[in-house]
């Protein structure tokens, strides 16, 4: 706890009693603010704890929270709800007494959530067996119970405890949990027949109109809509959104069958449930005499059923009481309102007695058969100090329950005080504080106590009514200072006051309480033959709380009050004899709002709850107590002579250290065992020197450790650095030798394959063999033809000659696919006929290799290119191809110029609009041409014809080539050498003679031989044929009608430029 005092400017103090102005409420409150605000929501007053309501879900009760302060001492971790738990825990086992805890607080504060997390703190951290897991699990499942049936919505809080309930749990000398025992008090019985706005009734009539199955609702004669029934709907808030009725009664009835329930039992509990809801429906209206009848008999046949009781008895004993007249009885009938009282009153009756048969049934479950002595920790859930807008008798009963309380928290407080300050050989120093003994007497003192009166006008003779007990209490403690009427009070309070009001002025503040209803409430009288009826029920839950006895017992019940002093002085006397703890829980604000901190709501429960006498109380004398040895180990390292070790008695250690700190005589009290401070900033200035001397140390230790672990860090890697060096060399070396064997034996492996290579494959060659090929493969692949003209191939060695052989032809085959595959359909026409060129012309014709990468047209001249005639005259022949030639006549050898065109069937030669020859392919007899360059071409026709043709072609090899392939005339073509016969006439032949000169000429010779001469072509010369244009113009001089001469002649078709000179 010291830990958190350096933080304490914004988180506050975990102890109120370490506040400097600890009489200060606006501190006590900001303190709280600070806390609060940090989620902090728990906070001590020395060994009591204040509890603020987080309204949120916090991570403060896992499993691990639960085992960190299993077993820690109490300041030693922040305050916390487990803390407590485990304090009485410890003490109990260590010195085997008996304990309690007591929560209180307002509706809505955290009390019953508070019972459940301690509950849970010992079922999972107390030692058990598989025997006891039972007893902690009905435990636990106890609270689920209770709440169905004794807990209900109110305004302030959606899950409010409507009655005092004191659990003790038992354990056995070993702590085990081995049984447990419940106590309940003044369950709020008159909610079961009227509800405030904004409030329900009982949860377990909603959970089990809304969760229980249709048979069981059919069997019960009820309807799930919780608007059909009277006691329900007072409130007009039958379903509420926080509240999941339907999942609760399914954990409810897993709860009955674990707390050992059968199925009778519950059969039975539920009819009585349902009759309570049928009860309210049960409608009265006035007969002719002015007496209640039921109007409708619906209802009460559901109750004469689930009840087992007489439907005519029942019946009668609710529109009639019966009255004794010294030895007869007499039936009186009711009025409506008589009728309607009676019915409410039953309702209650039968609730009320059946709650506490149910506590009664789980505490028959919780029992502890085994006789051994055992040790109890209780644990009291009691209602806080209610002020309401209108407070009544069951707020009277509660505030005198928390006047009690606090009188034993006050006394209980000072005893421990005192006992501590006499077992340490401090003198006692008298506290002033106020007693509110005089306020319990006030209320429970015999024959002039509230209580003793009130139940005076309620037996006396005669008419007693609520002001006559209100002007009873005028007369008998009219003259009490913490009892005021309006009649009683000064002129400025009387307003405050109405006439049937009374005012308590409690430990906790001014309470006006209404008379009205008082008396009604504290007789809670039920009509003996109404009574009859539920002692002779066939119900056996109804029978054990209605017993027949009660029939014989002519002696007037004690009253609500009574009981319920009673109750409250047994339950005061089972507290004195325990060590107590205490629990106080707080509301932060009306409207469950996380994080929101009312400061005038709180500042009403801090009053309420007497957080400031206590703390007053307990700041009386010191402040701060701690044991030598605690403080000594703490604080030592403040005074040279105590750090880092003192040897001696914690006292003179603790005396020393305070002597060189500088302690004032009147700020502390040295006790046999415990040093007592008595100012919180005494303690915060040690706390802040400690702080600053923490640091301090703290650096020094890091520096020497930060030294040590270097030190130790080097010398560990300089150890591990010499190992890996001698590993790693010791590694390479033995890598190395390894790999120095292996290729001995690999080089010696190879020579062996080297000298063998020639011989078949064997083991001793194999490697060898093996690295050749894959060598020999690894270089072909990089050096494989690109082309299918390339024909270079790696040479391979002579063991895979074979397979190389096999590899070029797959090499070659697979260029070709690739190249074929490549080839469009022009390209493949056009291949083919450079096939045909190729038989015709290659190896025999100069200029061949030249025209190789000159591709063929498909002609030379469109077919729109011919004169129209001359296609009326062709027409209905396809023509595929025209070409401008040079023809020589046969007659003297004169040049003209011509159209050569082909068509499927036959050659033209045709000028201008006129076709000068046809010649059929039929008929062809051949085509000679020269081995010259010379563009001389000789088309060879029958004889019936005329001479042959003598053509002169620019694309010699392309015109050859298409007249072979469309007159499918290959072998007619001849390529000869020096000279060749061709036909002039009928009957007449001429030869035309090839030369070479030195100017290319094409003339008739002296003997009338045609003579054709080409010029010598040096090394990489090559003739080109000049255009046809230029050649007719060269010719023009040739024409008839000139005699002889020699003129330059046109250039010749073919591939190289030549003279023509013709002679007569």
């Amino acid at each position: 706890m010291e830990g958190a005092l350096i933080a304490r400017d914004k988180v506050g103090v975990q102890d109120f009693v370490l506040l400097d102005s600890h009489t200060s409420e606006a501190a006590f409150l900001n303190n709280l603010r600070k806390r609060y605000q940090e989620n902090l929501i728990y906070t001590y007053i020395g060994s009591l704890l204040v509890s603020v309501n987080p309204y949120q879900e916090l991570d403060l009760y896992t499993v691990s929270q639960m085992q960190l302060y299993r077993g820690v001492n109490f300041f030693e971790l922040p305050p916390h709800l487990y803390a407590i738990a485990d304090n009485a825990y410890r003490v109990m086992c260590n010195e085997f007494n008996n304990h309690f805890i007591l929560i209180s607080g307002e509706s809505g504060a955290g009390k019953t959530e508070a019972s459940k997390k301690i509950l849970q703190y010992y079922a999972v951290t107390c030692p058990t067996t598989e025997q006891l897991q039972t007893v902690r699990d009905r435990l636990l499942l106890s609270n689920p119970v209770l709440e169905a049936f004794g807990n209900a919505k109110t305004l302030r809080n959606d899950n409010s405890s409507r009655f005092g309930k004191y659990m003790d749990i038992q354990f056995d000398f070993k702590g085990a949990p081995v049984g447990g025992h419940i106590l309940s008090y003044l369950i709020e019985k008159s909610r079961v027949v009227h509800q405030n706005h904004g409030e329900r009734n009982f949860h377990i009539f909603y959970q089990l109109l809304e969760g229980g199955d249709k048979e069981l609702l059919g069997w019960l004669g009820l309807e799930r809509n919780p608007q059909k029934y009277a006691y329900l709907i007072q409130g007009r808030c039958a379903k509420v959104f926080s509240i999941n009725d339907k999942n609760d009664w399914k954990i409810v009835r897993k709860a009955f069958s674990i707390i050992d329930f059968t199925e009778k039992d519950m059969e039975q509990l539920f009819g009585i449930v349902a009759s309570v809801l049928h009860l309210g429906n049960i409608q009265f209206e006035e007969d002719s005499n002015g007496h209640a009848i039921i109007r409708d008999g619906s209802q009460i046949k559901w109750i004469s059923k689930l009840l087992g009781a007489h439907l005519s008895i029942l019946q009668e004993a609710l529109t009639n009481r019966k009255i004794e007249a010294r030895s007869e009885e007499v039936l009186s009938p009711l009025n409506v309102d008589l009728a309607f009282y009676a019915r409410d009153a039953v309702a209650k009756a039968i609730y009320g007695r059946t709650f506490t048969w149910l506590v009664n049934k789980i505490n028959g479950s919780l029992a502890n058969k085994d006789s051994t002595q055992k040790t109890v920790i209780g644990l009291l859930d009691i209602y806080g100090f209610e002020v309401l807008d209108t407070n009544s008798f069951e707020q009277f009963c509660i505030n005198y329950c928390n006047e009690k309380l606090q009188q034993l928290l006050i006394e209980m407080t000072l005893k421990a005080e005192q006992e501590e300050y006499e077992l340490e050989g401090i003198e006692w120093e008298p506290i002033p504080y106020f007693n509110n003994k005089i306020i319990c007497d006030l209320v429970e003192q015999k024959h002039k106590g509230i209580i003793s009166i009130l139940d005076e006008e309620c037996l006396r003779p005669g008419e007693a009514t609520d002001l006559s007990f209100l002007e009873k209490l005028e007369e008998k403690v009219g003259d009490h200072a913490h009892f005021v009427t309006r009649k009683l009070a000064d002129q400025k309070t009387r307003k405050s006051i109405d006439w049937v009001d009374f005012r308590l002025l409690h430990y906790a503040g001014e309470v006006t309480y209404c008379a009205v209803g008082f008396l009604e409430k504290n007789n809670d009288l039920l009509y003996r033959n109404l009574k009859e009826v539920l002692c002779n029920s066939k119900n056996s839950i109804i029978r054990e709380c209605f017993l027949l006895s009660e029939l014989d017992n002519r002696r007037r019940p004690e009253t609500v009050a009574t009981q319920f002093k009673n109750s409250l002085t047994s339950l005061i006397e089972i507290l004195m004899s325990k060590e107590p703890s205490y629990i106080r829980c707080i509301k932060p604000n009306e409207n469950k709002e996380p994080g929101k901190f009312d400061d005038f709501l709180i500042r009403h429960q801090v009053k309420y709850l007497g957080l400031m006498e206590h703390l007053r109380v307990r700041r009386a004398g010191f402040a701060y107590r701690r044991k030598y040895e605690l403080f000594l180990q703490r604080y030592k390292s403040l005074c040279p002579a105590t750090w880092p070790h003192w040897h001696g008695p914690a006292a003179e250690g603790v005396e020393r250290l305070i002597k060189h700190i500088g302690y004032k005589p009147e700020e502390y009290k040295l006790g046999r065992t415990k040093i007592f401070i008595r100012f919180p900033k005494t303690l915060f200035a040690t706390e802040d020197a400690f702080e600053y001397r923490k640091h301090l140390l703290i650096s020094r230790l890091q520096a020497k450790y930060k030294g040590f672990l270097g030190k130790r860090a080097y010398q560990k890697k300089r150890k591990a650095a010499i190992k890996l060096e001698a590993c790693w060399r010791g590694a390479l070396a033995r890598r190395a030798a390894k790999k120095r064997t292996w290729a001995v034996q690999t080089i010696r492996k190879f020579i062996n394959g080297f000298i063998n290579r020639k011989k078949p494959l064997c083991e001793e060659n194999r490697d060898f063999v093996r690295l050749s090929q894959y060598l020999y493969l690894m270089k072909l692949r990089d050096h494989l033809p690109k082309n299918v003209l390339d024909k270079s191939w790696l040479r391979p060695p002579s063991i895979l000659e074979e397979t190389s052989e096999m590899l070029q032809k797959l090499c070659v085959r697979n260029l070709v696919r690739k190249y074929c595959r490549g080839l469009t359909a022009e390209r493949k026409v056009q291949l083919q006929q450079k096939v045909v060129t190729s038989a015709v012309f290659s190896g025999k014709k100069e200029g061949y290799l030249e025209s190789l990468s000159q591709p063929f047209l498909e002609t030379r001249l469109k077919e729109s290119d011919l004169n129209p005639k001359v296609l009326q005259l062709i027409r209905g022949e396809n023509i595929k191809y025209v070409t401008p030639v040079v023809k020589y006549d046969r007659n003297g050898f004169k040049a003209r110029e011509r159209l050569l065109v082909l068509t499927q069937s036959s050659a033209y030669v045709v000028e201008m609009a006129k076709i000068k020859q046809k010649i059929e392919y039929s008929t062809l007899k051949g085509i000679s041409t020269s081995n010259l360059s010379d563009g001389i071409v000789v088309i060879h026709v029958p004889e019936d014809k005329k001479g042959d043709v003598i053509l002169q072609c620019e694309h010699l090899f392309e015109t050859v080539t298409k007249l072979c392939i469309l007159a499918n005339k290959q072998s007619v073509v001849k390529v000869v050498k020096g000279s060749l016969r061709f036909r002039v006439g009928s009957g007449k032949e001429g030869t035309m003679v090839f030369t070479v000169g030195p100017e290319p000429q094409v003339f008739k010779d002296k003997t009338g031989q045609l003579t054709v001469v080409r010029t010598q072509l040096g090394p990489g010369r090559h003739l080109v044929l000049p255009p046809l244009d230029l050649h007719l113009q060269r010719a023009q001089p040739l024409l008839p009608g000139r005699a002889g001469g020699t003129e330059t002649p046109p250039k010749a078709g073919g591939d190289h430029p030549v003279s023509v000179t013709c002679r007569r």
